[in-house]
């Protein structure tokens, strides 16, 4: 392979790298594990996946395997805590990240650019979703118990002369 070739794909890879590590500063300043140097990882990887199956003659047995072997990775990072489960965020941004890297081993450098954009700003956007979760618990809350104060016999505010229990 001519050496012009193997320094596109030398740039292609550190191209998704810095995507990766885009993605990995996010998880890392949040104190969240998987940060720069394993999504950087992940992308590099399955960039250099897809350059190698590309010149093999691949087909997409190679992409599905990607997606596999980046699922096991993520299994590994979920774990169960009494009542809650924790890791899935940062196992869903591997596999996201394993996209991005595909994308830039298919030369959609646009797409892996707006795509690791995406995944940056939904990643930031916790506090927001936070909030409005707070915001609809209370709004739910506030409903269920006026549905309970409404619906509870012993709550009913009509005279005792007006109340007919059929």
């Amino acid at each position: 392979m001519p050496i012009d070739d193997q320094l596109a794909i030398f740039g292609r890879i550190a191209f998704a790298a810095a995507l990766g590590a885009v993605i990995g500063l996010q998880r890392e300043l949040q104190g969240y594990p998987a940060g720069i140097r394993t999504i950087a990882l992940v992308t590099l990887g399955a960039t250099l996946f897809t350059e190698v199956s590309q010149l093999m003659g691949g087909d997409d047995r190679v992409a599905a395997q990607i997606v596999t072997g980046i699922g096991f990775i993520g299994a590994g990072v979920i774990f169960r805590e009494q009542f809650t489960v924790r890791g899935i965020t940062t196992a869903a941004t591997i596999w996201a990240a394993a996209a991005i890297g595909m994308a830039v081993g298919l030369e959609l450098f646009l797409v892996a650019s707006v795509g690791t954009l995406l995944i940056f700003f939904v990643l930031w956007a916790r506090p927001v979703t936070r909030r409005m979760d707070d915001l609809i618990r209370r709004w739910f809350g506030e409903l269920r118990e006026e549905f309970l104060h409404e619906t509870d016999p012993k709550n009913d505010d009509t005279p005792q002369e007006e109340r007919r229990d059929d």
